[in-house]
């Protein structure tokens, strides 16, 4: 089986890469929505994440890959308590699905072969302590929206059917995708993303030209290019992993608390979610850099995705949201300054 397309080798679209990265080193981030025309290596990106990350430690068998044996579920009947490493869960939520498929039902072949009621889980066990991943999230059914709203407030799965009265923990980072042209997100759903980004086709043709090159030696000298590339994504797997470490120290100075609300203020965005996004993504853009401390340079890098896709819509102001929040980091921090701020 072919292995996925490296994270390092995907060319250009440097702010969806960095918002995925973020979320590998502060799950608290909740989630990265990348928006953009068809074409532009969302899916890739996606693939590439799941083995770019660091492994997991969990319970051998255990169904929500639960850290400890005193976690694991009494349904789930996990015998063992060793530890084994796998790699962190990217599960696909696709269009469509049922809400058994989701959260998990009546485990139908047991009780029809036993005569025994157990319980089936599903894709959110799976995705604990891992990614879900939801492609054209934009489409996404109205009760499917709902349920996920409920689990991402709670962290818990609660299944009360079929005679079942399930609970179990379900702490995921989401990422969707999708095209603006087929619609919008739900306002609700929409805040639930810590990160969003904004993708568009490459107009450079050496940018282009490259992409060619890169996707062509992946499909037709797969060995090659992946000896290539295969380091280089070991490199930035030890960088994120570094990170994690370092980000329990990284100080954030009064300045910069001030910095993050006289920015969401100038912005209007709405709630104070914005402000804990935007310090958790410099920390942690922080600690990736191996600094011990969050600088402007820092929060300048974060605040278009942690702020665009929270502000009112202003009838009176034609620029887009990225440009208005690229336009009031001016007006607040002052003109960009290439030495460290």
């Amino acid at each position: 089986m072919k292995q996925p397309f490296p994270f390092s080798a995907i060319v250009g679209q440097d702010e969806m890469k960095q918002a995925m990265i973020l979320t590998a080193i502060e799950p608290a981030l909740s989630g990265v929505l990348v928006f953009g025309d068809r074409g532009t290596g969302k899916s890739t990106a996606v693939r590439a994440l799941a083995a770019l990350l660091p492994p997991i430690r969990q319970v051998e068998g255990c169904p929500v890959n639960s850290a400890r044996a005193a976690e694991c579920p009494d349904w789930a009947e996990v015998g063992s308590t060793r530890l084994v490493k796998r790699p962190t869960p990217v599960v696909d939520l696709p269009l469509g699905v049922t809400e058994d498929r989701v959260t998990g039902a009546l485990d139908i072949e047991r009780a029809l072969t036993r005569g025994e009621k157990a319980f089936q889980p599903g894709l959110l066990a799976r995705a604990n302590r891992g990614y879900l991943y939801i492609d054209e999230v934009n489409l996404l059914e109205d009760h499917i929206v709902d349920l996920l709203l409920d689990v991402a407030q709670s962290g818990e799965n609660v299944v009360e059917r079929e005679g079942l009265s399930i609970r179990h923990p379900a702490r995921f980072v989401l990422v969707g995708s999708g095209n603006p042209e087929e619609g919008e997100l739900r306002p609700q759903l929409l805040d639930r993303f810590g990160l969003s980004v904004e993708v568009t086709s490459p107009t450079d043709v050496d940018q282009r030209i490259e992409v060619l090159r890169r996707r062509d030696a992946y499909e037709h000298d797969n060995d090659a290019f992946m000896k290539t590339w295969r380091p280089r994504d070991g490199t930035l797997r030890k960088r994120i992993e570094a990170a994690r470490t370092a980000l329990p120290s990284v100080a954030t100075p009064e300045q910069g608390l001030r910095d993050c609300a006289e920015l969401c203020v100038a912005l209007g965005a709405d709630g104070l979610r914005g402000e804990l996004t935007l310090l958790r993504a410099a920390r942690a853009l922080a600690a990736f850099d191996g600094q011990d401390e969050v600088g402007r340079s820092h929060l300048r890098a974060v605040a278009p995705s942690a702020l665009r896709h929270r502000l009112r819509r202003d009838p009176l102001d034609e620029a887009g949201s990225t440009a208005r929040v690229a336009r009031t980091l001016g007006d607040v921090f002052g003109p960009y300054q290439t030495a460290a701020e």
